[in-house]
C-alpha cells in the first residue's frame, strides 16, 4: 500500500480538484483541507480493495460529503469573515452578488448545503445524492427546496425585490449559480 505509485499518482492528479470540492462543501480553506486529508487517509486504507472495483474519485468525494455531515465535522461554528490577513490580494475575493451568494451558501445548514453542492456543483441526480448522503430521495428534495428558499430570501434581485430562485428541475438552479463553477444544470 505504501509503495503503490498509483495512489500517489491519484493524489497528485486529483488533489487540487478535491480541494476545490472540499471548499465548496465546507466554505473555507482550512475545513476543505481537513476534509481532503481525512478522505485521502481513508482512501489509502481502502486502496487495495478499491482500485480494481470502484472509482477512487467517487469514493473520496462520497467520503468527503459524508464527513462534512458527520459528527466528526460538528464543532463550534466559526463565523467567516471577509477581512483579509495582511499581504493577501483583494482581487481573489468574490464581488457583489457572488459574495452574497457565497455568504448565503455558507449560512445554510450542513445537509442543505451538501445537497445543493452535490446537485449543482457535482451535477448529481436526486437518486445519486440520496445514495451519497445515505438519505431518501424525498429528503434530498425537501432539503434542496428549503435551501433554495433560504437562498431566495438572501439574494436580492436587481430591482430590489427578492430573487426568484428556480427549483432546479430545468435551467439554471438559481441566479448566480454560474458564479460557483460555471454550471448550468439540467436535472436528470
Amino acid at each position: 500500500m505504501d509503495g503503490d505509485p498509483r495512489y500517489a499518482d491519484f493524489v497528485a492528479e486529483r488533489g487540487d480538484a478535491l480541494l476545490r470540492y472540499g471548499y465548496v462543501l465546507a466554505g473555507n480553506q482550512h475545513d476543505a483541507a481537513d476534509l481532503v486529508q481525512e478522505a485521502l487517509l481513508r482512501l489509502r486504507a481502502a486502496w487495495p480493495r478499491l482500485r480494481a472495483k470502484e472509482s477512487p474519485e467517487s469514493y473520496v468525494r462520497t467520503t468527503m460529503a459524508r464527513l462534512h455531515l458527520s459528527v466528526w465535522r460538528l464543532r463550534r461554528r466559526e463565523l467567516l469573515t471577509w477581512d483579509l490577513p495582511e499581504g493577501a490580494h483583494q482581487d481573489t475575493l468574490p464581488r457583489g452578488d457572488e459574495r452574497t451568494l457565497w455568504l448565503a451558501l455558507a449560512g445554510l445548514p450542513r445537509k442543505q448545503r451538501a445537497v445543493l453542492v452535490l446537485r449543482y456543483y457535482e451535477q448529481l441526480s436526486d437518486a445519486e445524492i440520496a445514495v451519497v448522503l445515505g438519505i431518501s430521495r424525498g429528503t434530498v428534495r425537501s432539503q434542496a427546496s428549503r435551501a433554495l428558499d433560504k437562498l431566495r430570501a438572501a439574494i436580492p434581485a436587481e430591482d430590489g425585490r427578492r430573487t426568484r430562485v428556480e427549483d432546479g428541475r430545468s435551467g439554471s438552479p438559481f441566479d448566480g449559480a454560474a458564479q460557483l463553477e460555471g454550471t448550468n444544470d439540467d436535472r436528470r
